[in-house]
Formats: structure tokens, C-alpha cells, sequence
């Protein structure tokens, strides 16, 4: 009886902190990315949200001879109405054309041999489906950085899914059970404190420090994909840049 009020307390106190993030899927994204999914106790991930084309979802950049480069990953043409999970990545879309891209740039990078397998399984991933192929390189890239956050899919969620913007955002953290909402401070803008006060729940804007490391002794190129902070900087020197690299406010 004892064991079970104690239980019972440990969980009540885990809900009263609870805190959640919630993103769009992107592929391969900035470090900032994972910090904010390690600042919280759970992550949702959009799979029922809009794909647009002038956004990072399929795309992002790389370094080659001292320079940002972006790729994409080619979708097969469909209606710009559908949501990511229902496009699907291009057949011609060619796993090992991006993979020896990737070598090219990094192979002489001083992380190169044990993260390109890490970048490998993600790339040779075999699932057309955007949001499950972007889906299971966020969780290989958790996994190779100890990542624990729960990762839950915007869909499994009971809510109204028709809800938009902040209301949906609400929603999502309300059937969660959540008491922070945390969110890039990029996104001050368009969220308001005193709709998650009246929610009884507080609002938190995460931002990352600067961040600057050694790129083949040139100029450093900032806000590229995480595969170039993962070849440049030891595991462990990553795992601290995702857990300490931040500020909340």
C-alpha cells in the first residue's frame, strides 16, 4: 500500500512537469532540432500537417569546399493539399547518388568513419513514405545521441485535427497532459503566453547558444544539417551541444 502511494505521488509530480515540443518532421535538420527534443519529456512530430514546398521538410545543407550547399529529397508530383504523410519520395529519388554526395564532402572529416554508417542506415532506409523515411531518421539520430524523449505522431493524438495553428497546438499539449509548452524562439510570434496561462499551462522559448567548430580550417559555415556538427565534433561533444547548448526562456 505504501510502494503504491509512493508510485502514485512519483507519477503525479512527473505530470506537474511535464513538458512537450512539437515540430514538423525535417530531414537531417540543425542541431537545434534535438536540442529542443531533449529539453522536453515528450516530442510530437507532425505526420498530419501540410507539406510545403518552399519549406525545409525534404531539403537542408551541406558542406562542400567551404560553402553551404542544400539537396532535396525528390517527391513524386502530387496535390500541394496533401499532408507529408501522404507523399510519397520520387522512384527516381537515388539512395546511393546522396550517399557518395556525402562522401565527397566529409570523407576527410575528422568523424567521418563512424558517423557516415549512422548516415547510411538513414539515407539506404527502405520506406518511400516521407514522413516514415523523415520519421526514422529523427529516431536513429536520438538513439546515436542518447536521446530519450518520447517521440509521439501528431495523429495518434485524440484531438480535433482540423484544429489549426496555436488552437492545435493547445489541443495537442492539453491531451497530453503537458504543463509546458516549449518552442523555437523563432516561433515568439505566433504564440501567445496568456492562451497557455488560461490553459493552465506555461509557454517556453528555446534557444540555442552560438555555435562555432573547426571546418577543414576555413571559414565556418553556420546552420548547416546536424550530419555536419556530428562530422566535425566527437559524439560525446555533440551529446553536450544537445543537452547544455540552450537557454530556456
Amino acid at each position: 500500500m505504501v510502494l503504491y502511494f509512493i508510485l502514485e505521488l512519483r507519477e503525479g509530480l512527473y505530470s506537474l512537469t511535464r513538458s512537450i515540443g512539437i515540430m514538423q518532421p525535417y530531414f537531417l535538420p540543425y542541431i537545434g532540432y534535438f536540442q529542443l527534443i531533449a529539453s522536453v519529456d515528450e516530442f510530437i512530430i507532425y505526420d498530419n500537417i501540410k507539406y510545403t514546398k518552399k519549406g525545409w521538410i525534404n531539403r537542408n545543407r551541406l558542406l562542400q569546399k567551404g560553402k553551404g550547399v542544400a539537396f532535396t529529397l525528390p517527391l513524386l508530383k502530387a496535390s500541394d493539399s496533401l499532408n507529408v504523410v501522404d507523399r510519397r519520395l520520387a522512384e527516381a529519388y537515388d539512395r546511393k547518388k546522396l550517399l557518395n554526395k556525402i562522401r565527397g564532402y566529409y570523407s576527410n572529416a575528422p568523424h567521418y568513419a563512424s558517423v557516415f554508417p549512422l548516415v547510411e542506415r538513414i539515407v539506404a532506409y527502405d520506406d518511400n513514405n516521407l514522413f516514415r523515411y523523415i520519421y526514422n531518421s529523427v529516431v536513429e539520430i536520438c538513439t546515436y545521441l542518447s536521446i530519450t524523449t518520447d517521440i509521439t505522431v501528431s495523429s495518434e493524438v485524440d484531438i480535433d485535427q482540423n484544429l489549426k495553428s496555436q488552437d492545435r497546438v493547445l489541443a495537442l499539449c492539453k491531451a497530453r497532459g503537458a504543463l509546458t509548452y516549449i518552442n523555437p524562439s523563432g516561433g515568439m510570434d505566433l504564440y501567445h503566453p496568456r492562451a497557455f496561462q488560461m490553459e493552465g499551462m506555461q509557454l517556453k522559448f528555446i534557444k540555442s547558444h552560438p555555435l562555432e567548430y573547426e571546418q577543414f580550417g576555413a571559414k565556418f559555415v553556420p546552420w548547416l544539417s546536424i550530419v555536419d556538427v556530428l562530422m566535425f565534433n566527437s559524439q560525446s561533444k555533440v551529446e553536450d551541444m544537445v543537452i547544455n547548448g540552450y537557454e530556456l526562456a
